[in-house]
């Protein structure tokens, strides 16, 4: 006959875990109270072990039949291991046994939410908010399921409402600065942690995020002093000096902004990210040795990192060593293959190069991916102009018009175009655009076709619109 041993809720939870182990090993059978059988399921949820949690969750249920922290101890852990249908039954049978558990609400609200049955989990969160003494991440949790339905204004409701409820939770903070950010919405979003603020005066995570909100609107002094108001309360907090430094090379202070990165080494592993951002501000300092030595320890450390690669291309093509420039070029676009800046640099360093045929096929992926970039459409037309494709230059220069009706020195060059290729009537009607466009510009004809300063009917044209 098996002998019973009882094991009470005064011993330590290490004793009970040891002596319910010794069951196992033994193949006998002891009685836990309930306190002692929640403190070894515990420690194997602890430990990362869900497997041997649920067996004692069997045990568990065997000895407390009418317990229904175990059943729902048990949906937690079949959700863990992706037994679905098995915790929608232990939710059912803990329902019957204790329908007031705000937890059977959550756990099952949960489960509606991650198979995207998203009235079914509102419905349950909302039961469970009727139960609980602590709401605020039953709140987080309505205003993920609103996210994901893509209303972003009541889940900002749920989420103001989370931290009316507890004013810590950093959770919350961050998901209401990504719901601003998705609805492009900054201004508000500072009102918002600016009112946070005067109530929660040492909240770094507030202060971290107002900066990140003025800094999508450009504030970046503004941006610097939220930062700083952040690494002040948190001096380890890595993201906000790395945020910092972003914002004083916006406003192109590089030599500051190295500092700043490289103070985020003393709070965390240094990333190839950082290198990177380093290596781009000794590249805007012009001190390419520096800049090529950061971007080689960003590539170093994750070799898929495009910009790292694109970064040692930039520093060789500054020293006019296009073709190993091209090189670094090349691996970058592997990697982000749709990149038009890569692109346009490739384009760039083929045209030094001589290579013209690579140049013009480059500028065509550059101009396909970002129609509105000028400087690209005026690199490709002039290639073809002096290449005395002038027809084709006059083509490339009408497609550039048309997806930029408002840049004046396009119309510009097309009149140096057109005059070069002696369709002058048509030419003297785009100088007229041009220079209702913007009569100050008008240099750039000069600049292209200097003779044209001599040509009468040209002048008095230009006058006026300049008087």
């Amino acid at each position: 006959m098996e002998e019973e041993f009882e094991f009470g809720f005064s011993e330590d939870p290490k004793f009970s875990v040891e002596r319910y182990e010794e069951m196992i090993r033994n193949h006998d059978q002891y009685f836990f109270d309930a306190q002692a059988f929640e403190n070894i399921i515990d420690y194997y949820i602890e430990k990362n072990d869900p497997a041997k949690a649920l067996q004692v969750v069997e045990y568990a249920c065997n000895q407390h039949p009418f317990a229904a922290v175990f059943l729902i101890k048990q949906a937690q852990l079949m959700v863990v291991t992706n037994r679905v249908s098995d915790a929608f039954l232990a939710l059912e049978k803990a329902a019957l046994l204790e329908a007031s558990d705000a937890d059977i609400y959550i756990i099952r609200g949960n489960l509606y939410e991650n198979m995207e049955r998203y009235a079914e989990a509102l419905e349950n969160y909302e039961k469970a908010l009727e139960l609980a003494d602590e709401t605020d991440e039953i709140l987080l949790h309505i205003s993920y399921v609103h996210q994901n339905m893509g209303d972003y204004n009541t889940a900002i409701t749920y989420l103001k409402m989370c931290l009316q409820q507890n004013m810590e939770n950093q959770d919350a903070l961050y998901e209401l600065a990504f719901c601003y950010d998705v609805m492009d919405n900054q201004e508000e979003s500072v009102q918002f942690y600016q009112q946070y603020i005067d109530s929660e005066p040492y909240s770094y995570a507030a202060w971290y995020n107002l900066g990140n909100a003025y800094t999508k609107l450009s504030l970046f002094e503004k941006a610097i002093d939220a930062y700083d108001y952040a690494i002040l309360i948190k001096d380890s907090f890595a993201s906000a000096y790395f945020n910092k430094g972003n914002a004083l090379v916006n406003l192109e202070k590089y030599a500051e902004a190295i500092e700043v990165y490289r103070q985020t080494f003393e709070y965390e592993q240094p990333n190839a990210d950082t290198y990177c951002a380093i290596g781009e501000c000794y590249e805007k300092l012009e001190q390419m040795d520096d800049a090529r030595a950061f971007y080689k320890k960003a590539v170093k450390m994750d070799s898929k990192l495009a910009d790292g690669w694109f970064g040692i291309g930039v520093t060789l093509d500054f020293e006019e060593r296009y073709f190993e420039a091209l090189h670094f070029y090349k691996k970058a676009l592997d990697l982000d293959i749709a990149n038009a800046d890569y692109w346009f640099a490739i384009a760039d360093a083929e045209y030094k190069l001589g290579h013209m045929v690579e140049a013009e096929h480059a500028y065509e992926k550059v101009v396909e991916l970002n129609p509105i970039d000028v400087d690209a459409w005026l690199d490709y037309s002039s290639i073809l102009y002096e290449q005395t494709r002038l027809s084709d230059a006059i083509e490339v220069m009408s497609q550039a018009i048309k997806n930029n009706p408002e840049a004046a020195e396009l119309y510009y060059r097309m009149v140096a175009y057109l005059f070069a290729f002696g369709d002058y009537k048509e030419a003297l009607n785009f100088l007229e655009l041009a220079l209702s466009s913007d009569p100050e510009k008008h240099y750039i004809l000069f600049d292209y076709l200097p003779q044209l300063q001599k040509n009468k009917v040209i002048l008095d044209i230009i006058n006026r619109y300049c008087k």
